[in-house]
């Protein structure tokens, strides 16, 4: 009972920040919603229609909020955004949450609807037949995982990967960041913690490495690589070591760390300037992209 309030309260919470971040700065785009075959029934998913013509690749998007809190509202600004910006497709997926779903479900969702809609391109909406993976934090988290463990010949179909501020290891791992940066934003090093210790359930670190991209031993697979990631946020260090190991790996990355930027400052803390950075250096990575 007390875990569940806690992630209702949570819950609540992020929706409310989220809202009052971006009340009223753009207005509302038209939308469309579909429901993906999942491995455990349907998966609802957001689509923001493209606007160059299908002269993008769609990006497939996995909001953050710790595998617990974060959902299709939390990020709608800014996969509205992302779409405006970009000109492509985007289409956000809406993959179960923990408690009630412990790993692998949102990992198992995120992978069953990449597949999904790597056979389906022609029946969404305007692509040039290729796909992004894109994710915040949690859902950075995912995107790496994704990738990872897909099928070969639906990763061809893959252009690149984004991930903003991931979360790409346990925190067992000890990054020094979980502790000098331990109180520095919303996400405080104990609510990780919490965050990862909800997301696991009853499965230990040792038995889910296949949650956990910085164990993984085929991350040379990867398509190229955009990472972000702020100076304020516990997860500061394993996402640069990400860049760092995944560039290691002969993967084309582009890496940028905002100096002055806490987690979760791309998609919820409203248009600020470093949000516009970082919707500027998305578009001009996807613009290179074969």
């Amino acid at each position: 009972m007390l875990l569940r309030l806690k992630t209702w309260g949570y819950r609540v919470f992020y929706r409310l920040i989220s809202a009052r971040q971006w009340r009223g700065k753009y207005p509302d785009p038209d939308t469309s919603t579909l429901q993906i075959p999942g491995p455990a029934g349907s998966i609802e998913a957001r689509m923001y229609t493209a606007t160059a013509t299908g002269e993008r690749p769609l990006i497939l998007y996995f909001h953050g909020g710790g595998w617990v809190i974060g959902d299709l509202d939390t990020h709608h600004p800014f996969c509205q955004q992302l779409a405006h910006k970009t000109g492509a497709t985007v289409l956000a997926l809406n993959y179960r949450l923990a408690p009630e779903h412990p790993w692998p479900a949102a990992q198992d969702d995120c992978l069953a609807a990449t597949e999904w809609v790597a056979t389906h391109l022609n029946e969404l909406g305007p692509s040039n037949g290729r796909i992004v993976i894109a994710g915040d934090s949690a859902g950075g988290n995912l995107t790496a995982c994704t990738c990872l463990t897909m099928t070969a010949p639906a990763l061809t179909r893959v252009s690149g990967v984004a991930t903003l501020y991931p979360a790409v290891d346990h925190y067992l791992r000890d990054w020094p960041s979980y502790q000098e940066r331990a109180r520095a934003s919303a996400l405080t090093s104990t609510l990780m913690r919490w965050f990862w210790d909800t997301y696991l359930g009853q499965t230990s670190p040792e038995q889910a490495l296949k949650a956990r991209p910085m164990q993984a031993n085929n991350l040379a697979s990867l398509p190229p690589l955009f990472n972000v990631t702020a100076e304020m946020d516990p997860l500061r260090d394993e996402g640069q070591a990400f860049a760092r190991v995944v560039k290691g790996e002969g993967v084309p990355v582009q890496h940028r760390h905002f100096a002055d930027a806490a987690h979760g400052f791309a998609c919820s803390e409203g248009p600020t300037d470093n949000f516009k950075a970082v919707l500027d250096d998305f578009d001009n990575w996807l613009t290179g992209l074969h």
